[in-house]
Formats: C-alpha cells, sequence, structure tokens
C-alpha cells in the first residue's frame, strides 16, 4: 500500500497500440507513417506520422497535406481489443489479477508482484521482459499510488529503461507540473484555463468544499486526483469460462448417423460445463466444416434450455434435411463446431409453482418439420409496426429471432388507431390474403361515402360482403364471407381514420379511410375506403 493508505499500482503500456493493431489487421508495417481516424479526425499515429507532422486530433485532409504518403486507417474497437486479449493472456501467465484500462493499457496490484521479484522495478523488468518474448517491444511502465498517477508515471517513462517508479507518498509532487488536461475533461480543463489554473498542482491547492461547491462531483473527483489522492483500487477482470466446443474428424465422415454418435460425447461435455457453471444454453450455434470447404451453420433456439440429447438433435437435423439418419452426406464433414451462443444463469428458466413453461412438445416437432422442409417452410407471425394490418405482419422462421421488419415504437401516421375506449387495439386475428369486395349502405339503402375532409354521407347501418374472384372458395375460412347476398346489421362503429400515404401524389389512389365494424354475431371487422370502392380487410375474434 501506498501513502494514505491507497493501492501501490502498476500500469503496463504499449504506446500506439490502436496503430499497432489496425496496421497487423491491415498487412501494414507499424513502422510505416500511419494515422488511425475516429470521427473524422485522427485519434493515434505511428512514429513516423508524429515525425511527418501529423497530429493528434487533426482532420483527415489536414493530416495528408502535412504527410502525403500517410496511410490512413479507421478506428475499429472490436480490432483493437481483439488484438490485445492474447497480449493480457500472456501477462496473467506471469502474474494474475490484471485489470484492463483500455487496449494497449492495463493495470494491477503491486504489492504481490514486488513480494515476489524483490522491488518493484523489478517486478517491471519482468513485465517488461514477457512483452519483448510475446513479441510487444516498446512497451512502458509506471508505479505509483493509484492508477491514475500511475498511468502518467507509464507514459513520463524515460526511453532508456521504460520503468519510472513514483515513491509512495510523492504522487501529488509528481502530478504537479502535468497540464490540466490530463484529466481527460475537456471542459473542466478549459474552464480551469480560463481561471488561470493550467496546471494539476494549482488545481489541487484549492479548498476540496470550494470545488466541490464550483465544480460538482465530477470535478471534486477530478480534484482529488490532481492532489495524488486516487481511490479507486485495481479490480482483476474476471476471464470468461471457454464454453466452445470443437469435434475434429479424421478422416472425414460421410453418413449423418456417425457424426451424431462422435457429437455425443461432446454434447455431455458441454452440459455438463455449463451444468457445473449453473448455467443453461438457449441458443446454440452449430458449424459443421466439410472437405469442400464449405460451412453450414445455423442458430438453434429452445424455448426451455439444451439437454445433451437436444444437442445431438439439432446436430443430427442440421446435417440430414430430409434425408435419413443413415443418409450420405454431400461433401465429408471434417470439424463441428458448437457454440453457445446465449446462456442464462438456471435460475432464471425455473418453472413457476404452477408449471406455465413453454410446450417443448411442441418446438421440437416443429423445429424438425422445418429441418426437413427448408428453414423458412416454417414461420411464425410477429407484429410490428406499419400503417396497414397486412404491413405490421412479419413473417419469422421457426427458432429465430422475433425481430420485426417495422420497429413498433417508430410514428406512424395513419396507422389503425382508436379514439374509442370501446374499440379493440390490438391487430387483427384474421387478414385476407385479398381484401374482400364489400358495401356499406346508410339507412336509405345508398353506399356510404367519405370526404376528402373525412365527412361521412350518411351513418353506415349494413354491409354487404362480394366473394373475390380471384378466391377459390373463400367461405372455407368464413362460411359467412361466400353470400354475397346476406345484409350485416352494424351495432357499432369506429371511423373514418384518413390514410394519406403519398400527399406528394396528385392522383386520388393514395387516399383511404378505414373503419371498425361490430355486427350483432359481436364479430369485429376492419374495413377500407378506396373512393367509392368498399372493401373488408381483416376480421378481429
Amino acid at each position: 500500500m501506498g501513502g494514505r493508505g491507497l493501492t501501490r499500482t502498476m500500469v503496463v503500456w504499449v504506446p500506439d497500440w490502436p496503430v499497432t493493431a489496425a496496421a497487423v489487421a491491415a498487412g501494414r508495417s507499424p513502422d510505416e507513417p500511419i494515422a488511425i481516424l475516429e470521427k473524422g479526425k485522427v485519434l493515434a499515429t505511428s512514429a513516423a506520422a508524429r515525425a511527418g507532422g501529423v497530429r493528434r486530433g487533426l482532420r483527415a485532409r489536414d493530416a495528408q497535406s502535412r504527410c502525403p504518403e500517410l496511410v490512413v486507417l479507421k478506428y475499429d474497437p472490436v480490432i483493437d481489443a481483439r488484438a490485445f486479449d492474447p497480449v493480457i493472456g500472456c501477462l496473467e501467465a506471469l502474474i494474475p489479477g490484471i485489470q484492463v484500462i483500455r487496449p494497449g493499457m492495463c493495470a494491477l496490484k503491486a504489492r504481490g508482484p514486488t513480494r515476489f521479484y524483490g522491488s518493484e522495478p523489478a517486478a517491471a523488468e519482468k513485465l517488461l521482459d514477457r512483452l519483448e518474448t510475446f513479441d510487444v517491444p516498446g512497451g512502458r511502465v509506471g508505479v505509483a499510488d493509484g492508477p491514475f498517477a500511475a498511468e502518467q508515471a507509464a507514459r513520463s517513462s524515460p526511453a532508456q529503461t521504460r520503468i519510472l517508479v513514483v515513491p509512495p507518498g510523492e504522487s501529488a509532487e509528481f502530478l504537479a507540473p502535468f497540464s490540466v488536461d490530463t484529466l481527460e475533461q475537456p471542459t473542466l480543463a478549459d474552464l480551469l484555463r480560463r481561471l488561470g489554473l493550467r496546471s494539476l498542482g494549482a488545481f489541487a491547492q484549492l479548498s476540496p468544499t470550494e470545488v466541490l461547491t464550483r465544480f460538482g462531483p465530477d470535478g471534486a473527483f477530478a480534484h482529488r486526483l490532481a492532489c495524488g489522492y486516487d481511490e479507486r483500487s485495481v479490480v482483476g477482470r474476471e476471464v470468461p469460462p471457454e464454453l466452445i466446443r470443437i469435434l475434429d474428424f479424421e478422416p472425414a465422415v460421410d453418413r449423418v448417423d456417425q457424426v451424431a454418435f462422435a457429437v455425443r460425447s461432446v454434447a455431455d461435455e458441454l452440459i455438463a460445463r455449463l451444468t457445473e457453471l449453473g448455467l443453461v444454453c438457449t441458443t446454440l450455434r452449430v458449424e459443421a466444416g466439410t472437405e469442400s470447404g464449405r460451412i453450414h451453420e445455423r442458430e438453434w433456439l429452445h424455448p426451455r434450455w439444451f439437454t445433451a440429447a437436444d444437442v445431438v438433435d439439432r446436430v443430427r437435423w442440421q446435417l440430414q434435411g430430409s434425408g435419413t439418419a443413415t443418409s450420405e452426406l454431400t461433401s465429408p464433414v471434417v470439424r463441428l463446431r458448437l457454440i453457445p451462443e446465449q446462456v442464462d444463469p438456471v435460475g432464471a428458466h425455473v418453472e413457476g409453482l404452477w408449471g406455465g413453461g413453454p410446450d417443448e412438445r411442441i418446438h421440437r416437432a416443429l423445429s424438425r418439420v422445418q429441418s426437413m422442409l427448408g428453414h423458412g417452410a416454417v414461420a411464425s407471425v410477429v407484429i410490428g409496426g406499419g400503417r396497414g394490418s397486412a404491413e405490421r405482419q412479419t413473417l419469422i422462421p421457426w427458432g429465430d429471432r422475433p425481430v420485426p421488419a417495422h420497429p413498433v415504437d417508430q410514428p406512424w401516421p395513419g396507422s389503425i388507431s382508436s379514439a374509442d375506449p370501446r374499440w379493440p387495439t390490438l391487430a387483427p386475428t384474421t387478414i385476407f390474403p385479398t381484401p374482400l369486395p364489400a358495401q356499406v349502405l346508410a339507412e336509405d339503402g345508398s353506399q356510404v361515402s367519405v370526404s376528402a375532409r373525412g365527412a361521412l354521407s350518411g351513418t353506415p347501418t349494413a354491409f354487404r360482403l362480394a366473394p373475390d374472384p380471384g378466391v377459390a372458395d373463400p367461405g372455407v375460412a368464413d362460411p359467412g364471407v361466400a353470400d354475397s347476398n346476406k345484409l350485416h346489421p352494424i351495432t357499432a362503429w369506429a371511423g373514418p381514420w384518413l390514410v394519406d400515404e403519398r400527399w406528394w401524389d396528385p392522383r386520388p389512389d393514395s387516399r383511404r379511410a378505414r373503419f371498425q365494424f361490430t355486427t350483432a354475431d359481436t364479430r369485429a371487422w376492419l374495413f377500407t375506403l378506396h373512393q367509392t370502392t368498399w372493401q373488408a380487410e381483416a376480421t378481429y375474434d
């Protein structure tokens, strides 16, 4: 521990790490003049680029004007973090309990390595040697009280030794000459400079109470950092367990039953590991690599969680398709990967006292039929956003995530809605593939029409349906629909809701009006009026 009970911290910093990661991913050498751009501005530069006058914060055009041979690469945080993960792994093999501050910089408590290797400089030397062995040259190490001072020590370490140790209790004196920009609070730094406080030492001389009153909690935290009192502790990362299971076939296997038999032990191992961790798998990705070089992959969902038998079944179904268990594959399988895409705590899927869980038999049967007929052959309906009933429904292949084609939370002018609480706001249960022609009659027997301002020519009292010539037998689904002579008395109605989807189009076809009707048989209908043509779009149960 350092002065005033602070955590003695050791920070390992790899300069220009974003450049190194992006250059390796792009097949470039980090020694070239490279600039990493984020939102059109330079985020990081290589040493050769800095020698050419490129600085952080410049726009891409200004940077290229200073260094015409500059190589510009886009910043990708995923590539940055993925490339740094093996570096953390190599350091954890030497000293556990490492906290990743950002890709290219990590921190660890200095007490353990210091006691093991004899001193803080000796422990820092071991870390640098480890980085050199892992082919990561140029690392720096800083040791001080707290992560903030240790980071500044790593950045200020001399090029010869690449190690800077700030004695315990002297972090405030070490930080005093640094600019207020090192606090990484641009608004606060700009205000402090206008007040004449340009260094951390000048800022640290202010009263903590006055700083809290004037600058708020964020300013008070920055003031504690400037005073060398960084009470943050170092928390080592928790390495996630490796759950992916890989099965290689040598020689390649060309029969479905042989693959299913071989994968049984791997499935048992995967489920046992999940049980040991108190987890269950609800989404499983199966990737099958073949001799032809193709990878057949699919994501399987489960209403509860996968058992070992479920895993084997999904593998077999994915491979055999419409064939049988002894069918030969079009290309022999050389590798099989089982990837738990989503795992949850087992307590999140425990059934209630009276049950109520999903019917696993139905899901299993539909998944089997889907594997035989094709991925999109079995689908379920998801209600999303949209103006019309047909537009709101989205067919999702069985087992896929229920994501509608149109988001629900967006505004949909002209959508089906009702200001009358007596009317249902739910989506219709039956939508006719082809809207049925109809007549809506007023009390005097004339057909109801709607003006451009939404005024009705009469009160709707009844409607008559006409069968659609394009439908072979519309009465199969609804016997009442086929009777074109029957009048359906309207007991209540709501509307009209005017729909003007193409207001710039001079043609009147783009303007419609919607109505909701109920009849004496307690049935609800959704009607649409196009100019003078009435159509029945859907019904409510």
